[in-house]
């Protein structure tokens, strides 16, 4: 899917610069050019040597280098390639393309181009949700640029979360759904999965078994029809698809802000087996036996992603897909929650547990639009994903 494509690769100044190395490799394996540029900072990290030896292509390091502006000026840099690629992106590098800052060769060139751009940020936790690292993220996506990551995980300084840098396979994967040329391409769309977990003390929630599998196979097939996706999954039993932007979130309102967050898209497929309801005044502390008998839990209503999204006046995404999960009546029960939510189509399907669907490889839905009921066999969920990934596409282009 690479091959002869031009990759322009900006390493940044944080340890997960190391993985830049193994990302030129992995790249230059399916057959495109990597022309990496180093940050002063990334020297620190890897070595120019090292990064121009595994591209087979000279490294730019400095703005004024006469040599470089020779052969090939920084502008013409900038737009030679079929994409930018930022791996790491530090905290500092998303400020200045944030900021519209060009004070080295690597903002320079991203303040030059006209060439799409995916960042891969790398950083402490506490950095990355820090407000002004918020905000940078939400201007540069408005501003078209695309991010993979970051995975939550042990960080080089001992602490544990989101801003470790996406794996270098991940970064691949990102790098092909973003040069794909699929029906989908230049459309955002975002696609919720999984279960929602609601606490009732520290160690016990209330869930669902949704396994997230429909959901993570329906963000793959849209990615591969070119579609960038913001992938907004609960606890799920699969992992997250590759080459899409995933965010992990555990309860229901979790969820809803990260929606927020996402907007706006294109379109929204709300695959998500979200809890209605919420333990009001979850206990800080383990709740324990006593004599008194058992404990008395109060519930509140959860955010009603769906109908919410559904109904805005402004912004709302052009297609609204939502997900109906029926143990009997089936049709009639997904109608008429389409019609309560106000989304455009509703995907139903029975999971009473004689069908075995629920956790299951195998789906069979009925997709329920203004023109009426489609009922689908029964077939591999992957299969459920690919046909409704087409039918999104075609309804997005008419």
């Amino acid at each position: 899917m690479l091959a002869s494509k031009r990759i322009l690769l900006i390493i940044g100044g944080g340890i997960a610069a190391y993985k830049s190395l193994d990302l030129i490799r992995r790249i230059k394996e399916r057959g495109a050019t990597v022309t990496p540029v180093l940050t002063r900072a990334a020297e620190e990290f890897v070595t120019p040597l090292s990064a121009s030896a595994l591209a087979g292509e000279k490294v730019y390091r400095a703005l004024f280098d006469l040599t470089d502006e020779a052969e090939m000026g920084h502008i013409q840099l900038s737009r030679s390639a079929d994409l930018i690629v930022v791996a790491p992106a530090t905290a500092d590098m998303m400020g200045k393309m944030a900021g519209g800052l060009a004070n080295d060769l690597a903002s320079t060139l991203l303040m030059a181009t006209d060439t799409p751009v995916l960042c891969a940020p790398a950083m402490n936790v506490r950095m990355w949700d820090h407000p002004a690292t918020q905000r940078n993220l939400e201007q540069l996506q408005e501003d078209g640029v695309r991010f993979v990551g970051p995975n939550e995980g042990d960080m080089a300084c001992g602490e544990y979360g989101p801003g470790r840098m996406s794996e270098p396979l991940e970064i691949v994967a990102a790098i092909e759904a973003q040069l794909a040329d699929g029906p989908l391409k230049g459309k955002r769309i975002l696609v919720t999965s999984g279960p929602t977990h609601e606490p009732i003390d520290p160690v016990r929630y209330i869930a669902n078994r949704s396994s997230g599998a429909q959901g993570t196979a329906l963000a793959r097939a849209l990615s591969a029809l070119g579609a960038e996706v913001v992938f907004v999954t609960g606890p799920a039993d699969v992992p997250p698809p590759q080459g899409v932007q995933v965010v992990h979130v555990e309860t229901a309102q979790q969820m809803s802000n990260a929606v927020d967050a996402a907007l706006p898209v294109d379109a929204g497929v709300f695959a998500a087996a979200v809890a209605d309801w919420h333990v009001a005044g979850a206990s800080d502390r383990k709740l324990k036996k006593s004599r008194d008998g058992l404990p008395s839990l109060a519930f509140s209503e959860n955010p009603d992603i769906l109908k919410r999204v559904s109904h805005m006046e402004q912004g709302r995404p052009a297609l609204v897909v939502g997900f109906a999960a029926e143990t009997n009546d089936v049709l009639e029960n997904a109608t008429a929650k389409r019609d309560r939510k106000g989304c455009d189509w509703i995907v139903a399907n029975d999971v009473s547990p004689a069908t075995g669907i629920m956790g299951g490889s195998e789906n069979a839905v009925v997709l329920i639009s203004s023109s009426g009921a489609e009922e689908w066999p029964r077939m591999g969920k992957d299969a459920v994903a690919d046909r409704l990934a087409q039918k999104i596409a075609e309804a997005l282009a008419g």
